[in-house]
C-alpha cells in the first residue's frame, strides 16, 4: 500500500505540472520557460517532459511505478529478496527526489507574474519527439528494477534459474522501450534536422545507444542463465553496468556538458550532484558485488566450443567491444576538454574504422549460433555448405560493390556476412519452428537492418547548391528547377515554402515543397524536409536561408531503402514483444 500511495503522490505532482502547462499558468518558473500562450495544446502538454526539471520529475514517475509494478508481480519471489530490492529501488528514488528539490523543482514561482512565457523549442514541436522521451525513459528507467532485483538476489543467494525467469520480463520489456525510443530519436532526426540521416554519432544518441547494448548483452546472458545456471556472475555485472550507464547517460545531458542538439540544463550544481550520486550508486554496488560474490551459485560444467552458449558468450564479447569504443568516442573528448581546454569533436570516421573490422566476425558468429545447439553440438558435418553459402554470398558483394564503383577488401568482407546472416536468418524465419519465433523474428530485423544501412551508405547520392527562383541545376540525369516560393502564417510561425521541380530522365515530374519555419516565440529558424518515401528509396530535400543573399541553399539526396531501416528496427521490437508474450500470457 504505501508503494501505491508513493506512486499516487508522485503520479499526481506530474499531472498538476501538466495542467499548469495545459492552462499556462506563467507564475510558474518551468511553464514560463518552456511554453506560450500560442503553442498548440499538444506542444503545451509535451512541454511538461520538454524540459530539465519535467523530464526529471518524469523519470521519478516512471521509477515509482516500476517499484509499484514490480511489488504487484512478484508475489512468488522470496519475501527478503523482495523487500532487499524494495530497500535498493527506494535509495535510487530518494536519490532523485533530493536531486528534484534541490536543484530542479519544477514547481518554483516567479514573480511578478510574467503576461508570456518564453516558449518551447521549436525543435522539440513535433508529435514523434513529444513521444519519444517517455517512451525512452520506460527503457532507461525500468532497467532500475532489473539493478535492485539483482543486488537483492545475490545477498539472498538467490541468481538462480528461477530468478532468470522472473526477472527476464523486465528486461524484455526495459529493451523493447528502448529501442522504440531510439527508433523514435531516429526518424524524428532524420526528417526535422535536415541533416538527411538517421544516426550522427551524436553524443546524446550514444548515451542512448550504451545501454541498449548492454541491455542486448544481458537479454542473451539471462537465456543461458534460465537453461543451464551459467554466466551467473556475468550477468550481476551487466545488470549493474545496464542501469549505471542510465544514470551516467542522465548526468551528461542534465549537467550540460555534452554539446547536443537533445541537451537540457547547463548547470554545473546539477552536473555535480548527479556524479557524486551516480557514484555513490557503483561503489555501494561493487561493493555489494565483491561482499555476495561468494552466494553466486556456479554450474561447474564446462561450455563446450561449438554450442549455443559458447556464441553467446562469444557475441558478448563483442558488444562490450563495441559498447567500449562508443563509450570511449562520447566522454573522451570531455576528458580531454577539461586536462588540456581543448575542443575535438569524435564522429562517423572514428567508430567507423574501430567499430567495422570487428563487425564482421560479429555478424558471422549470429549467423551461426543460433543454430547450435544447448551444451553439446555435433561438429560440422555437413556443414560444409554454409562455407559455400558464404563465399556465394562474398561473390555478389564483390560485384554489387564493384558497379557502384566502391571496392575495399574490408567493406566487401562485411557486405558479404551482412548478406550471409540475412539469408541464414530469412531461412529460420520461414521454418515452421514457432518455439524459437521470437528470436528469428528479432535476428531477421537485425539482419535486414545492417543490411539496409550498408547498402544506403555505398547508393546514396546527393547534391548541394545555391539557387535562385527560377534557375535550375543538373543532378547525374535529372534536373532540378527552382520555380517559386510562397509565404503564410500559423498561430505560433511563419512559413515561407520553396517549390521545386525534378524531371527525370524517364519524364517523370516529382514536385517537392521544403519549407523554411521563422518562429514567433521564440525566435528560431528551422528547416523541414520534404520527403518522397518509397519500398525502393528515400527523395529527400531541405532548403536553408543564405543569410544577405538572394539564394537559398538546397540539398536534394537519394537515400535507397531507408523505409526498410525503420520497419527492421520495428521487427527487432517485435521479436522482443512476442517473447514477452508468449512467456508471460496467463
Amino acid at each position: 500500500k504505501l508503494n501505491f500511495f508513493q506512486f499516487f503522490f508522485v503520479l499526481v505532482s506530474f499531472f498538476s505540472l501538466v495542467a499548469l502547462f495545459v492552462l499556462s499558468e506563467f507564475s510558474n518558473i518551468t511553464v514560463f520557460n518552456n511554453s506560450h500562450t500560442t503553442k498548440p495544446l499538444f506542444y503545451k502538454i509535451s512541454g511538461t517532459w520538454g524540459n530539465h526539471e519535467g523530464s526529471l520529475l518524469l523519470w521519478l514517475l516512471i521509477l515509482t511505478l516500476s517499484l509499484f509494478i514490480y511489488f504487484s508481480n512478484s508475489k512468488s519471489r522470496p519475501i527478503k529478496e523482495r523487500l532487499l530490492t524494495l530497500i535498493f529501488q527506494e535509495v535510487i528514488i530518494i536519490g532523485f527526489l533530493i536531486f528534484i528539490i534541490k536543484t530542479s523543482n519544477p514547481f518554483n514561482q516567479i514573480f511578478p507574474i510574467p503576461k508570456e512565457g518564453l516558449g518551447l523549442n521549436p525543435i522539440l514541436q513535433d508529435p514523434i519527439l513529444a513521444i519519444h522521451p517517455p517512451v525512452l525513459y520506460l527503457g532507461y528507467v525500468s532497467t532500475s528494477i532489473i539493478f535492485s532485483s539483482s543486488l537483492a538476489s545475490l545477498v539472498q543467494g538467490n541468481v538462480n534459474n528461477l530468478w532468470a525467469k522472473h526477472i527476464k520480463k523486465w528486461i524484455f520489456a526495459s529493451w523493447i522501450f528502448l529501442t522504440i525510443g531510439i527508433l523514435l530519436g531516429s526518424i524524428w532526426a532524420y526528417y526535422e534536422l535536415g541533416w538527411g540521416g538517421f544516426w550522427f554519432w551524436d553524443p546524446v544518441e550514444n548515451i542512448s545507444l550504451m545501454p541498449w547494448l548492454s541491455l542486448t548483452a544481458l537479454l542473451h546472458c539471462i537465456l543461458v542463465l534460465e537453461k543451464r545456471s551459467l554466466l551467473s556472475s556475468w550477468t550481476i555485472i551487466l545488470s549493474i553496468s545496464t542501469f549505471t550507464l542510465s544514470v551516467c547517460g542522465t548526468f551528461l545531458v542534465r549537467s550540460g556538458i555534452l554539446n547536443s542538439v537533445h541537451t537540457f540544463a547547463n548547470d554545473p550544481e546539477r552536473g555535480l550532484f548527479i556524479l557524486i550520486f551516480l557514484f555513490v550508486l557503483v561503489f555501494l554496488s561493487l561493493v555489494i558485488y565483491f561482499l555476495f560474490e561468494k552466494n553466486l551459485k556456479t554450474n561447474n560444467n564446462k561450455f563446450n566450443l561449438f554450442t549455443k552458449e559458447s556464441s553467446i558468450l562469444i557475441n558478448n564479447w563483442f558488444i562490450m567491444y563495441f559498447l567500449s569504443v562508443i563509450l570511449i568516442g562520447t566522454i573522451y573528448p570531455i576528458f580531454l576538454e577539461v586536462l588540456s581546454d581543448q575542443k575535438i569533436s569524435v564522429g562517423p570516421p572514428f567508430f567507423n574504422k574501430l567499430l567495422i573490422p570487428f563487425l564482421i566476425p560479429f555478424l558471422i558468429f549470429m549467423s551461426i549460433g543460433p543454430n547450435l545447439n544447448w551444451i553439446k553440438n555435433k561438429i560440422f558435418g555437413n556443414k560444409i555448405q554454409l562455407l559455400i553459402f558464404f563465399i556465394l554470398n562474398l561473390t555478389l558483394s564483390f560485384f554489387i560493390i564493384k558497379i557502384f564503383g566502391r571496392i575495399t577488401l574490408t567493406f566487401t568482407i562485411l557486405l558479404a556476412a551482412s548478406f550471409y546472416l540475412f539469408f541464414i536468418t530469412f531461412k529460420d524465419l520461414i521454418k515452421k519452428d514457432y518455439k524459437n519465433i521470437s528470436q528469428a523474428i528479432s535476428h531477421f530485423g537485425f539482419s535486414l537492418l545492417v543490411l539496409s544501412i550498408l547498402m544506403n551508405s555505398i547508393l546514396s547520392k546527393e547534391i548541394i547548391a545555391n539557387l535562385k527562383v527560377g534557375e535550375e541545376i543538373k543532378f547525374m540525369e535529372s534536373t532540378i528547377k527552382f520555380k517559386k516560393v510562397e509565404n503564410s502564417s500559423r498561430s505560433n510561425f511563419k512559413s515561407l515554402v520553396g517549390f521545386f521541380e525534378i524531371n527525370s530522365k524517364d519524364d517523370k515530374k516529382f514536385l517537392f515543397k521544403p519549407e523554411i519555419r521563422i518562429y514567433n516565440q521564440p525566435q528560431v529558424i528551422t528547416s523541414e524536409a520534404d520527403i518522397k518515401t518509397n519500398f525502393f528509396k528515400d527523395k529527400f530535400f531541405v532548403i536553408n536561408l543564405v543569410k544577405g543573399e538572394n539564394y537559398f541553399n538546397i540539398r536534394y539526396q537519394e537515400k535507397p531503402l531507408m523505409i526498410w531501416i525503420w520497419l527492421s528496427t520495428i521487427l527487432i521490437a517485435i521479436g522482443g514483444g512476442v517473447n514477452f508474450l508468449k512467456r508471460y500470457e496467463k
